[in-house]
């Protein structure tokens, strides 16, 4: 007589852990996630600085200003300038303190609504700048290039491709080497000093001379600590 081929033996259904699952359910393997745990997600998106995401969140803060009408109107205080001193070296000094005082004065709105906390160093501070001092007040960003220079260690160039401030605007020859922009250089100076930081600015390219972007220069020159003294004093 023919026998009759043994039963197949029943096979265990096993969960992540390796141990049987329940009876009638079935546990499939969760696959592994390419970018890792949720902790690891997590420690990477706090390793990049979200200088953009702040400078976006600033941006929407305050209150806007027609572009042109900006351009314009910082166009008509240049020429002003020109007619009342006429002289182009002394124009540009008088736009770099302008923007000095006007630094010492946004510093206020932009810790108060910028968000972006202490800066670790000063090549965190320049990236600070170019990606959220700039958004929040011109509403475009900058590239922050570090000088590898023994001269000047800490030092860095901000470079603006897209500059509001040189829209509709043409030299004339007899003002080719006016400092248009020197108001950038001095903002940027008078909002790190009043943030104890003492650099040095200056304006090494515009499209307004040619060049194809605009590019400023900071060096840090000196620390500035805070003397406290006693009212008997």
């Amino acid at each position: 007589a023919a026998s009759n081929p043994p039963a197949p033996r029943p096979r265990a259904n096993l969960n992540n852990s390796g141990r049987p699952a329940a009876s009638g359910r079935t546990v499939r393997r969760a696959r592994p996630d390419p970018a890792g745990p949720p902790q690891v997600r997590s420690m990477a998106r706090m390793a990049a600085p979200p200088y953009q995401r702040l400078g976006d969140v600033a941006f929407s803060k305050i209150e806007k200003v027609n572009s042109e009408l900006f351009t314009l109107t910082y166009g008509a205080i240049v020429v002003q300038l020109l007619k009342d001193s006429e002289d182009v070296e002394q124009t540009s000094i008088q736009l770099e303190k302008m923007g000095y005082n006007i630094g010492m004065r946004i510093i206020d709105e932009f810790l108060a609504k910028a968000n972006a906390g202490a800066c670790n160093d000063f090549k965190e501070t320049g990236e600070v700048i170019a990606k959220v001092a700039f958004r929040m007040f011109l509403g475009v960003t900058a590239e922050c290039r570090h000088v590898v220079d023994a001269s000047a260690p800490l030092a860095f160039h901000l470079i603006l491709v897209d500059n509001p401030l040189v829209d509709f605007v043409e030299l004339p020859e007899h003002c080719s080497t006016l400092g248009y922009c020197n108001l950038l250089c001095g903002v940027i100076r008078g909002a790190l000093e009043m943030v104890g930081m003492r650099v040095e600015t200056k304006l090494l390219k515009d499209s307004l001379w040619g060049d194809e972007h605009t590019e400023i220069s900071v060096s840090l020159k000196e620390i500035i600590h805070e003397q406290y003294h006693d009212d008997d004093e």
